[in-house]
């Protein structure tokens, strides 16, 4: 039941509320609650939530659909046994891309040598991972000049790309995710930008 409170305040859920509640219903921090009293099912709407989105940033970092699969299927694995020192007052999806962008920046350093982006690669992985528009040729025109781009900005750089601006974290959340400050965030977001531009006005034009 919701609690009444006095009139123009919202109602505030209660414990039997969430007890009541299908998973979808619930916020991350709720869902953490009932998968620390042992609920594994809440566990399955968390990866629900963050799977596609956290897939298709580590596909973008990395460039092989199978290798970004691998690193999320890590990343949940560790998010579920580290639930202890999660910090429920945060948002669950912040601390779970740390934990899956880190694994993707030690895949690359231990592949540095080996791992080229192969352009034709990601964009046949891609789509696997975007939902079709109506016009799926033109998308694919549009994100293979995409992705030529990503892959020819550094990782540091393109990681901070990717998560403000592809995927819309905020600066303060993704400084968290990079474990870096956020000025300095919001510098290698600009020279990012400014790398994107560059390289995409040298790969457009005429």
């Amino acid at each position: 039941m919701l609690k009444r409170n006095p009139p123009g305040q919202p109602a505030v859920e209660t414990r039997q509320d969430a007890d009541l509640a299908v998973p979808g219903e619930l916020s991350d921090a709720l869902l953490v609650e009932r998968i620390r009293h042992g609920d594994r099912t809440a566990y399955g709407e968390l990866v629900r939530r963050y799977e596609k989105k956290l897939l298709r940033t580590l596909y973008r970092m990395v460039g092989k659909a199978e290798t970004a699969e691998d690193l999320a299927q890590e990343a949940f694995l560790k998010a579920y046994d580290r639930l202890a020192q999660f910090d429920s007052s945060k948002r669950f999806g912040p601390w779970l891309f740390q934990i899956g962008v880190n694994g993707a920046i030690d895949w690359l350093r231990k592949h540095r040598k080996r791992h080229q982006l192969s352009l034709n690669e990601m964009i046949s992985g891609e789509r696997s991972f975007d939902v079709a528009t109506d016009d799926p040729r033109e998308k694919a025109d549009v994100a293979q000049e995409v992705h030529y781009v990503l892959a020819e900005i550094p990782v540091k750089y393109r990681t901070v790309l990717m998560l403000r601006d592809l995927e819309g974290f905020p600066c303060s959340e993704v400084a968290a995710i990079v474990g870096r400050e956020e000025p300095t965030v919001r510098w290698r977001l600009l020279k990012a930008r400014e790398m994107f531009k560059t390289l995409w006005e040298k790969r457009v034009r005429p």
